[in-house]
């Protein structure tokens, strides 16, 4: 049983921007295919970088969701999570004329944000020396918690809203804080999620000097390979994820279409080093959850693992995977969705959500592409390169991040 006696939540609408398509259809289409998003960078020269490839989105326009003056206000990851919040909103048919908009309320979040508008001032002041034409949008811009702003404001949404900022972990704190905001009675519907754009010369050039992005830049479509022997780094995507949650009864009173029941989180820190895991932080962000939600191991049938085709996250996720489920490690199906959209950051945990509902919904686990070489330590079921049919009653997803963040986040088939 559930520790607490708390409302159900539900999933009631989804909307995505990834690098396999503008839309969650699209992008779900293209995973199950297993499509790679991967291709050489387009938003700069990458001549001189070690890595010259990303995961971009292709063919976005903003200004389907918001006119060309706000979009000129706002930076690329805010575009990114209005189009998404937008999706979201219309998929789950909430009536906004009707809504008590007062107990409805947004935590939209970034791990970096505005990195293309600090940039692109940056070079105003140091590199024009014209630091009077600093844009007076500059920091509103750039600001992570700036975009449930924007959210409320076009909305009207007037309930809790605020960013949470965790590097990669990020959306799936947001989706825990949001969680709890509703089973405390602080809202009756959540507008929930992440958006990330770090594709420039900073985001690219500061993850190659941490050598933790790949250099395949000759066959960038089978650079990410989460759990593959020569896996050598992730490949940095871009995009956005949000997420409409309620409580049980209020999707019901208004007739809604329900997607899953987002059951119970757990988050944790591995209290050791900034950017190398430990094995206790994702063992314990994965056991408090399926205990929040009311479960036991042997309940997860799906794990979207956070499988960033890093050489030390594989090998540690995989660990402590095994270190929790034992021998039942070796039959739940696991993939890395990483492995087609890229790794989206602060977006990641919002998207993968939305990954892990859609398998539950339709039967489908997602493969984990360009597996081509088992390795011995990361011994698992990552569901090789083809999509695998299976009913999925339970999934977990999980999201690490630098700082030693862990957040994992369980998801039910509702009934």
């Amino acid at each position: 049983m559930p520790k607490y006696n708390y409302p159900k939540v539900v999933v009631t609408g989804i909307g995505a921007v990834t690098a396999l398509g503008n839309n969650v259809s699209d992008t779900w289409e293209n995973i199950k295919k297993g499509v790679s998003g991967a291709a050489p960078i387009t938003r700069f020269d990458a001549t001189n970088f070690d890595t010259r490839f990303a995961c971009e989105l292709k063919g976005f326009d903003i200004q389907q969701f918001i006119n060309r003056k706000e979009a000129q206000r706002m930076d690329l990851f805010t575009h990114y999570a209005m189009a998404a919040a937008a999706m979201a909103i219309e998929d789950s048919k909430l009536d906004l004329d009707k809504v008590d908009k007062e107990r409805v309320g947004v935590i939209v979040s970034s791990g970096i944000g505005g990195m293309n508008t600090l940039l692109e001032q940056y070079k105003s002041v140091i590199e024009r020396q014209k630091p009077d034409r600093i844009s007076p949008f500059f920091i509103p811009m750039m600001i992570s918690d700036i975009t449930p702003g924007h959210i409320a404001i076009k909305y009207g949404f007037k309930g809790p809203n605020y960013a949470t900022v965790s590097a990669c972990a990020t959306s799936t704190h947001s989706l825990a804080a949001a969680l709890m905001h509703i089973q405390r009675g602080d809202a009756d519907v959540m507008i929930v999620g992440g958006s990330e754009a770090s594709i420039n010369e900073m985001g690219v050039g500061g993850f190659n000097s941490m050598k933790a992005l790949s250099t395949r830049n000759d066959a960038p479509e089978v650079a990410s390979r989460p759990f593959d022997k020569d896996r050598d780094g992730f490949v940095i995507g871009e995009g956005g994820g949000v997420l409409i949650l309620e409580t049980e009864q209020h999707a019901l009173d208004r007739g809604a279409q329900i997607y899953a029941e987002f059951a119970g989180f757990g988050l944790s820190d591995d209290a050791f080093h900034i950017t190398q895991p430990t094995l206790d932080g994702p063992y314990n962000s994965m056991k408090w959850a399926i205990a929040d939600a009311g479960l036991t191991p042997n309940d997860i049938d799906y794990i979207n693992a956070h499988g960033t085709s890093t050489p030390y996250n594989d090998k540690n996720e995989t660990a402590a995977i095994k270190a929790l489920f034992g021998d039942y490690a070796y039959k739940i199906l696991i993939s890395s969705t990483k492995s087609m959209v890229g790794h989206l950051l602060g977006a990641a945990g919002a998207v993968e959500a939305i990954v892990s509902i859609l398998a539950i919904k339709y039967g489908i686990i997602p493969p984990t592409i360009n597996y081509f070489t088992p390795d011995p330590e990361c011994d698992l079921n990552y569901v090789p390169n083809k999509p695998i049919e299976k009913e999925i009653k339970v999934a977990l997803s999980n999201t690490f991040g630098f700082g030693g963040h862990n957040a994992t986040a369980i998801f039910k088939k509702y009934e």
